[in-house]
């Protein structure tokens, strides 16, 4: 997860979905979940991610955004900002979004809207 100067989060909408959510992706074979998310927010945002300044912020369950009857498992890291940022590999969209934004839309995924907001609501608000 990657938050701005004002609190806003990076989320994006991979091609041929409909369904915003936190970049990343699955962990291939051999990586551990951070190098997971320094490889797979390069490929999709061109994100360089340092692992030393990765936070550790919870793994959590959801249905997955994209696919019915599916669950997604996912390892949520925070990292500082990164400028220069784009859509890249399979994205089709990126938007910076306000948690209280966030509240009224309904084309976000669920592990983002009832696991990883709730984590963070207390330092967001």
């Amino acid at each position: 997860m990657l938050r701005d100067a004002d609190g806003r989060i990076l989320v994006v909408r991979k091609r041929g979905t409909s369904r915003y959510m936190l970049p990343g992706g699955k962990i291939e074979a051999g990586e551990t979940p951070a190098q997971a998310a320094v490889r797979e927010l390069f490929e999709e945002v061109g994100a360089e991610l340092d692992p030393a300044h990765l936070t550790f912020l919870g793994e959590w369950t959801a249905p997955a955004a994209n696919e019915p009857d599916h669950t997604v498992h996912g390892h949520i890291f925070e990292h500082p900002w990164i400028d220069g940022l784009s859509v890249r590999a399979e994205i089709e969209d990126l938007l910076l979004l306000h948690p209280d934004e966030m509240a009224t839309r309904d084309d976000l995924a669920p592990l983002l809207v009832t696991r990883v907001l709730p984590a963070l609501a207390p330092e967001v608000r």
